[in-house]
């Protein structure tokens, strides 16, 4: 499908005025320029079960990793995505009224979050995923 677009322009040389022109575009191609072929072998190559659902494997900070035993008692759990456990940290925080009044961004830590933030009284609510790395195991 092309499509043109017409526009009049009013500029004026040596005394004329310039005819309406037309821009047209070529049509687009929905396979990013491959052919369908190219297109349809990229598609069968893909694992049956990923190509079926649309979704890939989590990786990087959204896989879940095994983690200490002191986030295991704070989050009940024994495996978690980074991405979960911040989430579950700051409703932990948000749940037991945490956050220092005068400044939100500074977390006053009770007994479980000293044992998962090396033993600080207070936290900066940006050293938060920097200071739960270590409880994640490779």
């Amino acid at each position: 499908m092309a499509l043109s677009l017409s526009c009049f322009c009013p500029i004026m040389l040596s005394g004329e005025r310039l005819a309406p022109r037309t821009l047209s575009m070529a049509p687009l191609s929905v396979s990013g320029g491959r052919s369908r072929a190219a297109a349809v072998s990229c598609a069968a190559s893909k694992p049956a079960s990923t190509a079926a659902t649309g979704k890939r494997e989590p990786r990087g900070i959204t896989k879940p990793r095994p983690i200490s035993p002191a986030m295991q008692e704070l989050l009940g759990v024994s495996e978690i995505p980074r991405t979960q456990a911040l989430k579950q940290i700051w409703a932990y925080i948000k749940e037991h009224n945490l956050q220092d009044p005068d400044n939100k961004r500074v977390i006053v830590c009770d007994e479980k979050l000293k044992k998962i933030f090396a033993g600080k009284e207070r936290v900066g609510f940006l050293e938060i995923s920097g200071l739960i790395n270590p409880h994640f195991m490779k």
